[in-house]
């Protein structure tokens, strides 16, 4: 006869390993969903519509793992099985560093004003000529659209300014490019005292155009800059960033 010995049954059986893996499937399939909705936009698989509706439901998926991976550490716990246990603190860890993201993009939303058009300069901006015709293919208009986005940028970001360079206007042009170009735009016009690029963002895709315009001063060269999505109404704080970014790194690299 051949001597075995028989294994303890585990406390609690399936229950605390049942939760633990579901909890992994849904997070896989939500990391899919919102994952894969910019890329998705952006290669023109799906409109904007039903892309920010995956986005959604990636995020209801994800909410959803995170209660099974809360679920199974509390019944591992019970029942002190420590590697369900882990997965479910895993599961509930990654959900959180996945909705991260789009809940502080929803919270940004509800801070900022539904502007998607920025200048340092609301009574003149610096005019889209070299991208006039891409942006009437776009939603968006091609002209400031006035007062009243003036007025609420200047309450929501009244650090929007311009800037100015005490050099002569050719260093400042030099460093404003080269500036453009180390921010990733791609670049539609460089001329004397003006500046057209693109910005491309890299979740999905969106499209905001740059207008720079540079004028001579007493004091050197008065820096103006423009910043305005194609398409959506407002902008979540992009174009604003964008502006404050690039201003920041030319003042740096003209120091």
């Amino acid at each position: 006869m051949s001597n075995f010995t028989l294994r303890p049954h585990p406390r609690g059986g399936r229950w605390p390993v049942v939760p633990a893996w579901l909890g992994v499937v849904l997070l896989a399939v939500a990391a899919l969903m919102m994952g894969g909705a910019g890329p998705a936009y952006r290669l023109g698989v799906l409109p904007l519509d039903t892309a920010f509706d995956l986005l959604q439901l990636g995020a209801y998926v994800a909410v959803g793992g995170a209660g099974l991976g809360l679920l199974a550490l509390l019944i591992a716990a019970l029942c002190r099985r420590w590697r369900p246990a882990l997965v479910g603190v895993m599961v509930v860890v990654a959900v959180g560093a996945m909705i991260v993201v789009p809940w502080e993009m929803m919270h940004r939303a509800q801070r900022v004003p539904p502007i998607h058009d920025i200048t340092t300069d609301t009574q003149n901006p610096p005019e889209f000529e070299a991208l006039a015709e891409a942006r009437r293919a776009a939603p968006n208009a091609v002209a400031y659209p006035g007062e009243s986005f003036a007025r609420r940028q200047r309450s929501a970001y009244p650090w929007v300014q311009p800037i100015t360079l005490p050099m002569p206007l050719a260093e400042v042009r030099e460093a404003a490019e080269a500036t453009a170009r180390e921010m990733g735009w791609e670049l539609a016009v460089v001329e004397e005292r003006r500046i057209e690029a693109t910005a491309t963002t890299r979740w999905f895709g969106f499209k905001d155009d740059v207008a720079i315009r540079l004028t001579p001063v007493d004091e050197g060269v008065r820096v103006d800059v423009r910043s305005a999505s194609r398409l959506g109404q407002g902008d979540l704080g992009t174009n604003a960033g964008r502006i404050h970014d690039y201003l920041t790194a030319l003042h740096a690299r003209v120091e």
